[in-house]
């Protein structure tokens, strides 16, 4: 049995006692079965069809953290607040934090006491949490609500453009961006040619594919979002 059909043994498990779910929504085992043969991809499904579930499982068997790139404060603490309700160890670094609290939360990173961390992408620019994310196994970075970055571009949160520069400190780290939203203008997502080893089809049988750099998408005016202060950003 290779190792990716082990590690999905012990996940069905994981997933009856942290989820109580015996079985996959539509579109979600193909996500799973991609990040735990350690391949990168985009996950499309629907509003409601569990797609926080196709990372936040992997990563309770996968050896290391998982980083989950959100675009605001709100999603983050949501999120962790229900993993922590699951028993499932998690947390996130934003500038909501004290620096004392931001220290004690890096700590914990360096001593494997959290699964997942959410973080906002101008995190990659603080060398303290970069100098901490190079001296652990980094094991899969999810970018969460991966349509702000297609629909709206670097005008939406230039920092996104660091996410390229990610993989070229950790290449052998998936990526796995989630969105629930694909328009045609938002399909620039899966017009370039990633790498063989980005590939994978998923979602309600639709074949996608994750765009190789991660602020090639359409440029464009996050109507409605201009006014939105960036503390609550990041």
């Amino acid at each position: 049995m290779s190792n990716a059909s082990l590690l999905k043994v012990q996940l069905l498990d994981l997933m009856k006692i942290h989820y109580g779910f015996s079985s996959f929504r539509a579109g979600q085992e193909a996500a799973v079965d991609a990040i735990l043969e350690g391949k990168s991809a985009v996950v499309i499904l629907p509003t409601g069809g569990g797609k926080s579930l196709c990372y936040q499982l992997p990563a309770l068997v996968l050896e290391g953290l998982t980083i989950v790139v959100s675009p605001l404060i709100a999603l983050m603490k949501d999120q962790v607040d229900q993993l922590e309700k699951l028993g499932i160890p998690a947390t996130f670094i934003n500038s909501s934090l004290s620096a004392a609290e931001f220290t004690k939360r890096l700590e914990g990173i360096a001593s494997s006491a959290y699964k997942l961390v959410y973080i906002a992408p101008e995190r990659f620019y603080d060398k303290a949490f970069m100098d901490k994310l190079r001296q652990i196994k980094v094991s899969l970075f999810a970018v969460d609500e991966a349509h702000c970055i297609s629909e709206w571009g670097h005008d939406f949160r230039p920092d996104y453009r660091q996410l390229s520069q990610l993989r070229t400190l950790f290449p052998q780290t998936p990526w796995s961006a989630l969105t629930a939203t694909a328009t045609a203008r938002r399909s620039s997502l899966t017009r370039s040619a990633p790498p063989a080893s980005m590939r994978a089809r998923m979602g309600r049988g639709a074949a996608r594919r994750w765009w190789r750099r991660s602020s090639s998408g359409i440029r464009g005016s996050p109507s409605g979002r201009s006014g939105r202060k960036r503390s609550r950003w990041r």
